[in-house]
């Protein structure tokens, strides 16, 4: 809400929160229709650990760390996206095979869409530019926002600090994992790389969402996985080692876009 008033909304952040919804959910669509890519990524908890990044806890504040301030809305609007879809889909997805009836009913979406921390931090934005406190709003709340951004890796590491308290190896890469982390860490980037491309983006506006892009595993991921006891231990693997990779794979990925463009 902070970041949302602080720069605010404009088409750059609705065109990439678009993007990011819709990629997401045309790959969860095309990875159940080709049983070729369903056989490798056999379960919605693989499928989501590779396509949900954890936008908001590493991405933004790398974004910061790296990139212009101008290219906020950028990150914040592929972030927005992101976590809209995890907290919409990702459940109805993670209890299909428990329910009997799998249609996603409109009050279930409404419901799922006013319960998404994006959803409620847009309503906040709403309603303050309804009463004229957007900029009043946005300076009293950008000092508390900069602390929460610096505070939030802590949340990543709290929390593959329990995850390395239970007996999981964290290094086997079977029953999909190691495809999860493909398309996590190298073909998601890709792929926003070359949409990027053909929405005429420059450098910095390419960097942003292609970080994004490339960010490890979310938390919501196990998250969701543990609350609804779906592959909780492949979760966790993804999550642990995608963000260990991706110490690696994101210097790369910038280091990349600097001598592609």
């Amino acid at each position: 809400m902070s970041l949302l008033l602080k720069e605010g909304i404009d088409t750059d952040l609705i065109k990439t929160a678009l993007i990011a919804f819709f990629l997401i959910g045309f790959l969860i669509i095309l990875i159940n229709y080709f049983s070729v890519l369903k056989t490798k990524l056999p379960n919605y908890s693989i499928q989501l650990a590779g396509l949900i990044g954890n936008t908001s806890f590493l991405g933004i504040p790398i974004a910061i760390a790296l990139l212009p301030i101008s290219t906020i809305n950028f990150t914040i609007g592929f972030d927005l996206g992101t976590t809209l879809f995890a907290w919409i889909f990702g459940p109805f997805f993670l209890q299909k095979n428990e329910n009997s009836n799998n249609k996603l009913k409109f009050k279930e979406l409404l419901k799922a869409i006013l319960n998404s921390p994006a959803s409620r931090g847009i309503i906040g934005v709403m309603i303050a530019y309804l009463f004229g406190l957007e900029r009043v709003l946005g300076d009293y709340l950008w000092i508390p926002a900069k602390i929460v951004i610096a505070l939030a890796i802590v949340i990543v590491g709290t929390r593959l600090g329990i995850i390395t308290n239970h007996k999981i190896k964290f290094f086997n890469f079977d029953n999909g994992i190691k495809y999860s982390i493909i398309l996590k860490l190298i073909i998601m980037p890709l792929i926003i790389y070359f949409v990027s491309k053909i929405l005429n983006f420059n450098l910095n506006e390419t960097s942003a969402v292609v970080l994004q892009a490339g960010t490890p595993s979310a938390v919501s991921t196990i998250l969701m996985a543990e609350a609804f006891k779906k592959n909780e231990q492949l979760a966790a693997t993804i999550l642990f080692s995608t963000t260990l990779i991706s110490i690696i794979t994101i210097p790369f990925l910038a280091i990349l876009l600097k001598i592609t463009n």
